[in-house]
């Protein structure tokens, strides 16, 4: 049977319509293709690839421990001392008194509910999309997904402040968190989960200040856990070279595991990899011994003034927001009104692909997310960008932006 899908890969990609582009090699912020092309990568992935390409001493130490030790089974009696080490890194001097790590509250088993925010991402399994607050993403799965969760709305100051104070706004954010937890009963909530800084679905959200220091007093109040989703806008623990994600856990929570069952009743077949935690152990040590963290606080200050001066006075762009080196532009129809473009356009991929047409990769927003539509673009760059390479992708981006609004604005017209 003849399908219109213009892909002939054996594997399932993404999307059956469209015939990826090979990628070749990659070095620094570059990826090359198999047509010779260069492309910046001006979103490290989905924010994944904080060190760049190309790490020779990374690859070392993966040979090296593949030839040391190249798998271990967790769910045996075993551990070893790379594992270990990472942990140890991880969480040296006990950062906001988490104490212990897993790889990949009290035991009081009548908190089942599950408190999270409207137009949220929280990952594709079953588990994790029961907590995300993605419109389009739930839908197809409405019977699978569990009841007990309920949303609340997202610090989302740029719609959904007004005319209050930031004080006033996150007194009221705040009163409707507990207003939710007082309607399902304290004695039944467990945990609410929030994204840190918001990812791709309304695009490097900060929060107001003072929300998440009255969140955590409110879940500290009715004993309910304050899980901080970091994949997207923390650091990546591989670097970019291996698949690591980790979970952080204060002492509370530990000891109720220690008083109750005295184990973790699952576990992945490889949850705390060797070879993995190597890499990841060098990821992390390149990030101290370079001290990429200061170099990306002082590249998102240049990031945000360059994105403010060539793109802020631009008609159709609402908002610029972000932290560090995770920034977003929203667009708009009306700077006045933030009304949003009509979804059917995708507004957002046509910029995504235009700005690929020109040498630049980007992220845009993930398909309908909820009742509020937006469209926005993500820049996200490794922690080693400079100052001329951020120079480079913001006048790419602007000159996607100003190309496909134009052509929005001829249809509009006709």
């Amino acid at each position: 049977m003849a399908h219109p899908f213009v892909s002939n890969s054996n594997i399932l990609h993404r999307s059956f319509a469209r015939q990826p582009d090979r990628v070749v090699s990659a070095s620094g912020l570059s990826l090359f293709l198999e047509s010779g092309r260069e492309i910046l990568d001006a979103s490290a992935g989905p924010a994944v690839s904080c060190l760049g390409f190309g790490r020779p001493e990374i690859a070392e130490v993966v040979a090296n421990q593949m030839n040391q030790l190249p798998y271990l089974y967790s769910g045996a009696r075993f551990t070893c001392d790379v594992t270990e080490e990472l942990e140890s890194m991880l969480l040296q001097g006990q950062p906001g008194g988490l104490s212990k790590a897993i790889f990949h509250e009290r035991g009081m088993t009548q908190k089942h509910h599950v408190i999270a925010r409207k137009q949220s991402y929280h990952g594709n399994t079953i588990g994790a999309l029961c907590v995300s607050g993605h419109k389009s993403r739930r839908a197809m799965y409405g019977h699978w997904l569990s009841h007990n969760v309920s949303f609340v709305d997202p610090c989302f100051a740029y719609r959904l402040k007004g005319n209050e104070s930031d004080q006033d706004y996150v007194k009221r954010l705040a009163d409707q968190l507990e207003a939710e937890i007082l309607r399902i009963g304290p004695e039944n909530v467990s945990a609410f989960v929030a994204e840190t800084v918001s990812g791709t679905t309304l695009g490097c959200l900060p929060a107001v200040p003072g929300y998440f220091k009255a969140v955590r007093e409110i879940c500290d109040r009715h004993d309910v856990l304050l899980i901080l989703d970091e994949i997207m806008c923390g650091k990546a623990l591989g670097g970019g070279f291996v698949p690591l994600s980790g979970v952080l856990l204060r002492n509370k929570i530990f000891d109720a595991l220690a008083d109750g069952s005295q184990g973790l009743a699952h576990g992945h077949t490889l949850q705390a990899d060797p070879v993995v935690c190597a890499a990841a152990l060098e990821a992390q040590r390149i990030i101290r011994d370079e001290d990429l963290l200061t170099n990306a606080r002082e590249m998102g200050k240049v990031l945000e003034r360059l994105l403010r001066t060539n793109l802020g006075h631009m008609e159709y762009v609402g908002d610029i927001r972000g932290r560090g080196l995770f920034w977003a532009v929203e667009f708009v129809q009306d700077r006045g009104t933030k009304t949003p473009f009509p979804a059917d356009m995708r507004l957002c991929h046509q910029i995504v692909d235009k700005a690929l047409d020109l040498g630049l990769n980007i992220l845009g927003n993930l398909g309908e997310t909820g009742d509020i539509h937006v469209d926005h673009a993500i820049m996200s760059p490794p922690y080693v960008v400079t100052e001329s390479e951020l120079g480079r992708m913001v006048g790419i981006l602007r000159e996607s932006i100003q190309t496909v609004m134009s052509e929005v604005i001829d249809i509009q017209g006709a």
